[in-house]
């Protein structure tokens, strides 16, 4: 799969550790190691640098328990790049928006969502730094869920305002996986724009992944302080080739 992602361009996927507990033990298992599966990475077409592949976690939560997982399992979870809840209830999706420590809000697409969205947690969710994902697989494969993504991904733009969303494949098979170029065009008949569209596929990627090594290790925080004219002039009146460099932290 790796192989076929970097040769329609990606570059960077997430292997899915799906846990969907069913009534089950609640209970979630360590990641795999990604250097004892892949021996050598394939080169990013157009680019040479090697695919990067994270690994992720997608909890299903269909009863207010599952939930604790994400707390009692805190240590284990933080050994994930990404971690994303799949609510089924409205409660739990109001509870994943404005309090759970996570990086991906899943958007059922394989029937009708079973409840309504609101606005007051979708805004929690966008101010938290949050992203809404939009599967595509399921919707090439089957006409009826087809109508249930659309029908869901609308409901959701008529709040979100194109804010905060990315597109995934969840692929399980090549064939399954689309380019870029056509991922971005199924994005508009989910309502996004031409810029959103690709935003999803790129920049809102990028800052899933940064939420997630935030949510790793601590809690970030940026701050900015517009500089006074006295010291922009400063700063200007010094040649560029002396002026300190500065990192990013």
């Amino acid at each position: 799969m790796q192989a076929d992602a970097s040769i329609v361009g990606y570059s960077t996927i997430a292997i899915n550790h799906l846990a969907d507990f069913e009534g089950k033990k609640l209970e979630v298992s360590k990641p795999i190691c990604l250097s004892e599966v892949f021996s050598s990475l394939p080169i990013v077409h157009g680019k040479s640098k090697p695919i990067k592949i994270v690994n992720r976690l997608t909890i299903v939560a269909a009863d207010p328990s599952h939930v604790n997982a994400l707390r009692v399992s805190s240590g284990i979870i933080k050994l994930y790049d990404v971690v994303a809840v799949f609510p089924k209830t409205e409660k739990l999706f109001h509870t994943a928006c404005t309090s759970l420590d996570v990086d991906l809000i899943c958007i059922n697409a394989m029937e009708k969502q079973p409840f309504h969205f609101r606005k007051p947690p979708i805004n929690a969710a966008i101010e938290r730094g949050l992203f809404f994902e939009l599967v595509y697989a399921p919707a090439i494969k089957d006409s009826t869920v087809r109508r249930y993504t659309i029908s869901n991904a609308l409901s959701l733009m008529q709040l979100c305002k194109e804010k905060n969303i990315i597109l995934s494949s969840a692929a399980e098979t090549p064939m399954e996986l689309r380019g870029p170029y056509d991922v971005a065009t199924l994005g508009l008949l989910f309502g996004l724009s031409d810029f959103a569209a690709k935003a999803a596929l790129s920049t809102h990627c990028r800052s899933v992944l940064l939420h997630g090594e935030t949510r790793q290790t601590a809690f970030g925080i940026v701050y900015t302080m517009k500089k006074s004219t006295s010291e922009e002039e400063e700063d200007n009146s010094i040649p560029a080739c002396k002026r300190p460099k500065l990192e990013e932290a």
